[in-house]
């Protein structure tokens, strides 16, 4: 039976700090729900969820559903009969699949018989609440979700939003609009999505990933089938292939042609700061635009999420004007600082797929002389992080000719996310793939995050662009160059 959200409920999540959870904490505490959370990593979105009212644990243990219990949050006033006295229902525990069975505030919400769900319970519930539009795809739903709620921001329509990263139009993975629309980013990695019952859903694109949960293309193909005949409406990414075979939408856009597609962004020229691209609709040429952003994928992303909006009925020339604040959202090519000449720029990617993607465009800045980075680079180096044995086990071949195509290549160890150790997969053994792929190219392997700085130290050099990557822990790489200064340096240790 699907959840049903009632303000007098309180409301506890398990883990609020985390890039899904404090989204929604953040907006339902914004709308008067009672909210409380735990998270032992204290970080600004901690910060900001308890400006915003949500009560926020640092342990989590037994003794904090006590305290809730004790002391629940408090919510919208209760509405009761006059001369009644009602009490105030038991809170319901959130979590996601982060969060493991044996984590003890989890056992003892379950001892005392507390109602516990996921939270794609919970955005499911706000997307039934009103006209959503949900973007799901193996690439660039945070960065469409992104844009499609910054356009719709930047045209009076004052969307609330569920992205899984940080806008930067709000600061904040997640906004309480008092507009009509809702903007969900629907992640597909634990099959949740299909809870998400849409006015419009959006699918950028459709490749293997997540194989802990997807034995094959076939049963992750099913899911996003079960979520498009979930949704009232369908726009996808003609061009993919899989997108094309497996799914029949309502609307397709593209960036290769015109014909035959609802949208099209056709490519007029792609520089390292930039694209610009002739926008049609049902084959007919609407208007020129220049997206502030580079990158085809960035443009196939940007196609899809203008298409979105002018589905909604926004015109195309207010989506124009609001096109030229756009950013990408936060771990999406963010340049972090500049250390002793290299540009330090960190980014999500962790897919083969995106770590190409993210490369070329890196390597469109170094050719053309143009970038949206202080300075143009002259040379471009991976730092990459592979993320799950699993993921690193399917792809090792995928990763290293990615990989390959950097002018130098420092590999921090493997971030396991919890995972058992596969035999023979590891980050030396990605390193030995690449110098087969190719021998000439400089491969290091740092032994640790500390090393992993040194190692960045020792193998760039002024002008260097150093290209951080992956989906762990690697976006430390910047505090740890800052540290070097406070240690020896590997620059001298090896003179």
């Amino acid at each position: 039976m699907a959840l049903t959200l009632d303000r007098q409920q309180p409301l506890h999540f398990i883990g609020v700090g985390g890039i899904g959870m404090s989204a929604i904490a953040g907006i339902l505490a914004d709308r008067g729900f009672g909210i409380s959370g735990s998270d032992p990593k204290d970080n600004a979105v901690l910060a900001d969820l308890r400006s915003r009212g949500v009560r926020v644990f640092a342990h989590q243990s037994a003794a904090t559903i006590t305290a809730i219990l004790a002391n629940p949050s408090p919510a919208a006033p209760h509405s009761a009969e006059p001369g009644q006295a009602q009490p105030a229902p038991r809170p319901l525990v959130v979590v996601s699949s982060a969060v493991p069975s044996s984590n003890p505030e989890l056992m003892e919400a379950r001892r005392l018989g507390l109602e516990v769900c996921h939270r794609s319970d919970v955005l499911g519930a706000l997307i039934r609440s009103q006209s959503a539009i949900a973007i799901a795809g193996s690439h660039g739903k945070t960065t469409t979700s992104t844009m499609v709620a910054t356009l719709l921001a930047g045209t009076n329509q004052d969307p609330t939003a569920v992205i899984g990263g940080i806008v930067p139009a709000f600061g904040s993975n997640g906004r309480s609009g008092a507009g009509a629309l809702l903007v969900a980013e629907a992640d597909e990695s634990d099959g949740s999505l299909v809870k998400f019952p849409a006015s419009l859903g959006v699918i950028t694109n459709l490749e293997l990933d997540h194989t802990d949960h997807y034995p094959d293309l076939d049963a992750l193909i099913s899911t996003l089938q079960q979520f498009a005949q979930g949704c009232q409406s369908l726009l996808a990414n003609w061009d993919c292939p899989v997108l094309r075979q497996h799914f029949k939408a309502q609307a397709w856009w593209s960036v290769v042609q015109a014909e035959a597609v609802d949208f099209a962004a056709i490519p007029v020229q792609l520089n390292g700061d930039s694209c610009v691209a002739d926008f049609h609709e049902a084959g007919q040429l609407v208007g020129r635009f220049t997206l502030p952003l580079p990158g085809l994928h960035n443009l196939s992303n940007a196609t899809g999420a203008l298409a979105a909006c002018r589905l909604q009925g926004v015109p195309f020339a207010e989506l124009c004007e609001a096109l030229a604040s756009l950013q990408a959202p936060g771990r999406r090519f963010d340049y972090r600082g500049t250390w002793q000449g290299r540009q330090i720029v960190d980014d999500y990617a962790h897919h083969p797929s995106e770590v190409a993607a993210t490369l070329a465009m890196a390597r469109l800045m170094v050719s053309s002389g143009r970038s949206p980075l202080p300075s143009p680079p002259q040379r471009l180096v991976a730092v990459f992080q592979p993320h799950r044995y699993t993921r690193t086990a399917q792809f090792l071949q995928g990763f290293a000719q990615a990989l390959s195509q950097a002018d130098a290549l420092v590999l921090a160890p493997l971030y396991t996310a919890g995972e058992a150790a596969i035999a023979g997969i590891s980050s030396e053994a990605l390193a030995a793939e690449v110098r087969r792929i190719r021998p000439d190219l400089a491969v290091s392997v740092a032994r640790d995050l500390d090393d992993l700085a040194d190692q960045v130290g020792l193998s760039t050099v002024a002008g260097d662009l150093v290209l951080a990557m992956g989906a762990g822990d690697v976006n430390g790489l910047w505090n740890r160059l800052q540290q070097l200064e406070e240690r020896p340096s590997p620059l001298a240790l090896a003179a």
